[in-house]
């Protein structure tokens, strides 16, 4: 049998470099906090079992520990390294624990024992988080899309990044569009941890594509709950903005697209969450048009308050184009841009 020492680890961006699967041995909650993208969760202790070995840890030292820690994992050996036989086909793993110990040196041990060539990450998931919040600390080349409610912004990024724009989809990450309506339809969002990693993560691979311009959404720092680093967020405010301009039956139909399926009472529940900002009248008129299912007239009802909102960040901004897309479709829209030469596609 070959040494536990035997395993090499890596720093982290010489790992990054590297093929291979990305296995994190974290507990099941330390890995839905935050994980490097794309990792597998291959836990060695579950959450009772790896607070039971930190308490032993505390009370009793470090011998206690570990016997209680081989106690528990020695059932779950045969089926651990099953796991790990299921990536063999993926290439050697990258592995890695909470800060490249002995949970990421165990799951290293054993992979050898199938004969793979497991590569450990040094000091962790932890320097992984250090290298992700190094990013938002690098100046980045960003152009900012700005526009109302409803002017199709997000459709238009997605269409720009098909064509090969560099584009960060701040929303599309957070599972959330922004607004007191935004959680509507769409799956849980991730922790602001793991959205700083995503974040992280979409901004390097631009950045190895040499990408001379990068594209988000004129966001608030909040985006439902995750939070967008501070750090990125006032490169944001100092970026030019492009701002998209469509006219009003086109915006209200754009929203009615988006939200009119969501059903009344989600709809009802997100217009009384505003309802201070909207004012008793304009409450009032969107949910009567709400309960008669009149989307497009409860959608009237909120875009004033939306608009103000939206001009009054706006006037903050330094350098501002501003481009009229009605009548076009999100795709002729992104050629409109790209031939336009206000969006550089990357060669």
């Amino acid at each position: 049998m070959s040494g536990m020492g035997e395993t090499c680890s890596i720093e982290i961006q010489q790992l990054r470099e590297l093929k291979g699967p990305l296995v994190d041995v974290r507990s099941p909650s330390e890995f839905e906090k935050g994980h490097w993208p794309g990792a597998i969760n291959v836990p060695l202790f579950n959450d009772e079992e790896r607070a039971a070995v930190g308490t032993a840890y505390k009370q009793q030292g470090r011998t206690p520990a570990i016997h209680l820690g081989l106690e528990l994992t020695g059932p779950k050996l045969s089926s651990l390294a099953r796991q790990l036989e299921s990536l063999r086909q993926q290439g050697e793993p990258r592995i890695y624990c909470w800060r490249g110990g002995m949970r990421s040196a165990s799951v290293a041990w054993l992979a050898q024992q199938i004969d793979l060539k497991p590569r450990l990450l040094e000091g962790g998931y932890k320097s992984y988080r250090r290298w992700a919040q190094s990013r938002f600390e690098q100046i980045w080349p960003l152009r900012v899309m700005g526009g109302r409610t409803g002017t199709g912004k997000t459709d238009l990024l997605l269409a720009m990044a098909a064509r090969g724009a560099a584009v960060v989809d701040l929303e599309g990450l957070a599972n959330h569009r922004g607004s007191s309506f935004g959680g509507l339809g769409l799956p849980d969002q991730p922790s602001t941890e793991h959205y700083e990693n995503q974040l992280a993560e979409a901004l390097d691979q631009h950045q190895r594509r040499g990408a001379t311009a990068i594209w988000l959404e004129a966001e608030s720092i909040q985006v439902g709950r995750c939070r967008i680093p501070k750090a990125l967020f006032d490169q944001m405010q100092e970026a030019p903005v492009l701002e998209i301009q469509r006219d009003l039956g086109e915006r209200v139909h754009q929203l009615v697209q988006v939200y009119g399926h969501q059903g009344g009472a989600a709809l009802a529940e997100a217009t009384e969450r505003i309802s201070r900002r909207l004012g008793p009248q304009r409450t009032k008129e969107a949910l009567e048009a709400i309960a008669r299912e009149d989307w497009a007239t409860a959608c009237r009802a909120t875009l004033d308050y939306y608009d103000r909102c939206y001009d009054h960040e706006l006037a903050r901004s330094p350098k501002r184009d501003t481009i009229d897309l009605s009548g076009l479709s999100a795709d002729q829209a992104a050629e409109t841009l790209i031939d336009g030469g206000f969006v550089e596609i990357p060669d």
